[in-house]
């Protein structure tokens, strides 16, 4: 059985850097694009990075992008990572990481369209003001 869990989640302060981590069973996640979702209490889910497989390129939304979040991969531990810093309160949401099998939209480019479609149970982040 496939199966991704999120950790990391918690409460911060503004300005201040998590690290959220997503490991996985029963798949290695180099074989599979990874992308890092959200959703904030009232608002629509959105993509927030993508990692794709193989050549490991990455893509971030206009909301994080310029180097506050950064996304990336372990291949040993099979774990992605999602490195957030200079955190903001409009950065508090539940975050979940994805093997998608949608495409998800970045500038023009796309990431996602894997095989399998795997979602984790969410790790909720908290950024006070």
């Amino acid at each position: 059985q496939v199966q991704l869990v999120e950790s990391g989640g918690g409460l911060v302060q503004t300005g201040g850097s998590l690290r959220l981590s997503c490991t996985a069973s029963g798949v290695s996640l180099d074989n599979y694009s990874v992308t890092w979702f959200r959703q904030a209490p009232g608002k629509d889910r959105e993509a927030v990075s993508c990692i794709r497989r193989r050549d490991t390129l990455t893509y971030y939304t206009d909301r994080v992008s310029g180097g506050r979040f950064t996304i990336s991969r372990d291949n040993a531990k099979n774990t992605v990572y999602l490195q957030m810093s200079s955190l903001k309160p409009e950065d508090t949401a539940v975050y979940y990481c994805v093997i998608d099998r949608s495409y998800t939209y970045y500038g023009g480019r796309i990431c996602g369209g894997n095989t399998l479609n795997v979602w984790g149970q969410g790790t909720l982040v908290t950024v006070s003001s």
